[in-house]
């Protein structure tokens, strides 16, 4: 039943809460928390209603398959789909993305992602880093668990970052708090009996090894009265004996986090009412809804249902949380590549301009920034098995809403879609950008490692011009 903090705060007239920020970095070469709480206290300079969705596309999705179509390409590269134009003048996607194609100047693509690690997991999607920076004192934070730093707090109702990653045991544990350590971890409720997901035999393994602590109970814990839980001093009083100062893992000052916030959380309900659908009208469920398609479903493929937690992702915004991060899976398409995309784009296609419009109608789009991309992109040459195997050379990444200007082409390809020839994009670029759009310079604010030496947010990485 641990959970961890976030809020919902609103902008203030006055100072921007970027222009503060700016000119104190530049006064003081780099801003450190108590500063920057500090100096927005004074100035009266506060937070926002901005969040971010990203939703990690499980096993790197196929950019010729999706935004990056090559029909002239040889068959064994360009594959069976064919290309459709969209609302961009001489911009063309796959076939299976007919609403993102009508709808693509209200987004921005991305063609040219590269630098990624190859790593199978989420990590880089996670905090545009690798997972080996900085291994020696914990890594580093992923961008949800440094937002729990910077805004979060004790006596919010909804975390500020909530983990719906379900994808392959290694992208489940990629939203980590790193350096910063476990009081600043995610919120992860269970979502098995909303949106399941089977694991292959060979990720079983790998899922044990990392622990049971990847989901949160909604419900308090039975041995627990309300009366007591309202009781910060009662709570702490059973965890008095076990010596906090001896324990270097950090937990036990997690857990005193957790249970200040488990007031507000668990009891308040606002959270718990988030996850429940049946709140919904049936026009809106019906409008997230991928359609049924019919096929015979690979062993970690995403159900149609799956749409719905970008449906999810949108009740939890709008409950106070600053970063929800999910996964729609399995596009580790070594084998069946085609067949494979028939099931996974429709689920796609369906969510993502079904949250868009609905963010839009809401007022909620300029506030929210959407961003859709995997660990990396899969191979131009079309294997014996009928698949693309890994290739992280280059990735498709798409955004939308924060602010973002929307119709945006960023980026071009070789002819087979191999590698970028034109406006290469970091991960750490892309995470500028959203930081930029939550209104928080990430190279110029720092927060403490375990050493109690000062770490960018970024040590590298500058907002996308095009999107700014």
């Amino acid at each position: 039943m641990f959970t961890l903090p976030g809020r919902s705060v609103r902008h203030c007239d006055g100072v921007s809460r970027r222009g503060f920020l700016t000119a104190g970095a530049m006064g003081l070469g780099g801003l450190t928390l108590a500063d920057l709480l500090r100096a927005e206290d004074a100035a009266g300079v506060g937070s926002s209603h901005k969040a971010i969705i990203n939703i990690h596309l499980d096993g790197g999705p196929p950019q010729l398959d999706t935004i990056d179509m090559k029909p002239d390409s040889p068959s064994g590269i360009r594959g069976e789909f064919l290309p459709i134009q969209t609302s961009l003048p001489g911009f063309q996607i796959c076939e299976l993305f007919p609403k993102l194609a009508v709808m693509a100047d209200r987004f921005s693509f991305i063609r040219s992602l590269v630098g990624s690690a190859g790593a199978h997991d989420a990590f880089q999607c996670q905090s545009g880093y690798r997972k080996n920076n900085l291994q020696s004192i914990g890594g580093r934070p992923a961008m949800g668990c440094v937002i729990n730093k910077l805004l979060g707090k004790t006596s919010d109702v909804a975390p500020a970052y909530v983990d719906l990653m379900q994808g392959r045991p290694l992208v489940r544990n990629s939203g980590r708090p790193g350096f910063l350590g476990p009081s600043f971890g995610p919120f992860r409720p269970d979502l098995s009996q909303i949106f399941q997901r089977k694991l292959e035999k060979g990720m079983m393994g790998e899922l044990a090894r990392l622990g049971g602590n990847h989901t949160t109970s909604l419900t308090l814990n039975t041995s627990l009265s309300l009366d007591r839980l309202r009781s910060r001093q009662g709570l702490l009083a059973g965890l008095d004996r076990i010596r906090r100062q001896s324990d270097a893992s950090g937990m036990m000052d997690a857990m005193d986090r957790f249970t200040q916030q488990a007031v507000g959380i668990l009891t308040s309900g606002r959270f718990a009412n988030a996850m429940d659908f049946s709140q919904e009208s049936p026009e809106t469920i019906a409008r997230y809804q991928a359609p049924p398609d019919g096929i015979e479903r690979f062993v970690t493929s995403e159900s149609p249902e799956g749409s719905m937690k970008l449906l999810l992702a949108r009740r939890l915004i709008e409950a106070g949380v600053r970063i929800v991060s999910l996964t729609i899976s399995d596009f580790d398409t070594h084998s069946k590549n085609f067949p494979r995309m028939r099931q996974m784009a429709p689920i796609i296609d369906q969510a993502l301009t079904a949250l868009v419009s609905d963010l839009e109608e809401r007022g909620m789009l300029d506030d929210v920034t959407i961003v859709a991309w995997g660990e990396f992109g899969r191979t131009p040459q079309i294997n014996k098995n009928g698949g693309r195997d890994h290739w992280p050379r280059v990735s498709p990444a798409i955004i939308v809403g924060g602010g973002c200007q929307p119709g945006q082409v960023i980026g071009a390809t070789d002819r087979t879609a191999g590698a970028a020839i034109e406006r290469p994009i970091e991960f750490k670029d892309v995470f500028a950008t959203l930081y930029r759009n939550l209104n928080i310079e990430a190279t110029k604010i720092t927060i403490a490692d375990p050493r109690g030496r000062p770490q960018y947010l970024l040590d590298s990485g500058v907002p996308v011009r095009e999107l700014i």
